[in-house]
């Protein structure tokens, strides 16, 4: 699994369209692409990966590594097969090399919606849909599964059941929701973590808590490098994957610059004071009050 993957994720002020993209992030040398189904982009980034295949920017499917999610409406043990079946199809793919369950919640099955309305929830049977995730792999439709937005509490319990044990948890991972706990936790048992928000975007909540940071700035300056730069090695130094979102020419090949500088022991102590807040607070309207476990 490439330690850099791009998100996919909407964006409604982007310029660029996804499969542009998800095209020039091959050309810079992209190799994990991170979607889902509640993106509506499967389509578009099927399309990218398609052309460049036809372009000869990869050699061949193997190349790249596609990360797909099962929305809430399909987490039902007898709807998660045909729910990356579906996938598959959306993407023009025969595999996946990951596939996550997006949120541990269920909802009625039907049309996807964001956010849910808490009247529309269901009791999630955990032990039924993962068995049906573990079919997915046997069946060979997926590499690997995993899921997102699992507290330590909730892997705990997965862990418990599991003939194949969750090969990544994908959460919300930046310098101002940093996941010490999850991080130990995971890396205890053998579970990759990948952070999404790793630039804490989210322009219409108000000031970034990271990019706007002074103190990652001033850690930028020191290095020469950008506030982007500085939140992608930080999370590298930690041993985490990410997905970061950009559609920006420039910026995606920054992301990439990060491998050959460190941080010191001053960026750490810097690093450390600033203040932690989640930003993205779950799925739900209104949001539910046990789904983190108050965890922090």
């Amino acid at each position: 699994m490439p330690v850099i993957g791009l998100g996919t994720a909407p964006e409604t002020n982007s310029k660029t369209s996804t499969k542009d993209a998800v095209l020039e992030a091959i050309k810079q040398g992209y190799r994990h692409f991170d979607t889902a189904a509640a993106y509506g982009v499967e389509p578009a980034v099927g399309e990218a990966i398609q052309e460049a295949l036809k372009l000869g920017l990869v050699g061949s499917r193997e190349e790249l590594f596609v990360t797909s999610k099962l929305w809430c409406t399909n987490n039902h043990p007898h709807l998660v097969v045909p729910a990356l079946q579906q996938s598959l199809k959306t993407l023009q793919l025969e595999y996946l090399d990951l596939f996550l369950i997006h949120w541990p919640i269920s909802a009625k099955p039907g049309k996807i919606a964001y956010p849910i309305e808490q009247t529309e929830l269901v009791p999630f049977d955990m032990k039924g849909v993962w068995e049906a995730m573990e079919e997915c792999q046997r069946l060979g439709l997926t590499k690997a599964i995993g899921v997102s937005n699992f507290s330590c509490n909730k892997l705990q319990r997965l862990l418990s059941f599991a003939a194949i044990p969750p090969a990544v948890n994908q959460v919300e991972m930046n310098l101002a929701w940093q996941q010490k706990k999850l991080r130990d936790f995971c890396k205890e048992n053998g579970i990759t973590l990948t952070a999404f928000c790793p630039l804490r975007k989210g322009a219409s909540r108000g000031a970034n808590a990271v990019m706007d940071n002074d103190v990652v700035k001033e850690i930028a300056e020191v290095h020469g490098k950008s506030v982007a730069q500085v939140c992608l090695r930080w999370l590298y130094e930690q041993g985490v994957t990410f997905a970061a979102k950009s559609y920006d020419k420039e910026r995606m090949k920054q992301n990439l610059q990060i491998f050959d500088w460190s941080l010191t022991k001053t960026d750490y102590e810097k690093i450390s004071q600033i203040k932690r807040e989640r930003l993205i607070m779950g799925p739900t309207k209104p949001l539910l009050d046990d789904l983190w476990d108050d965890e922090i």
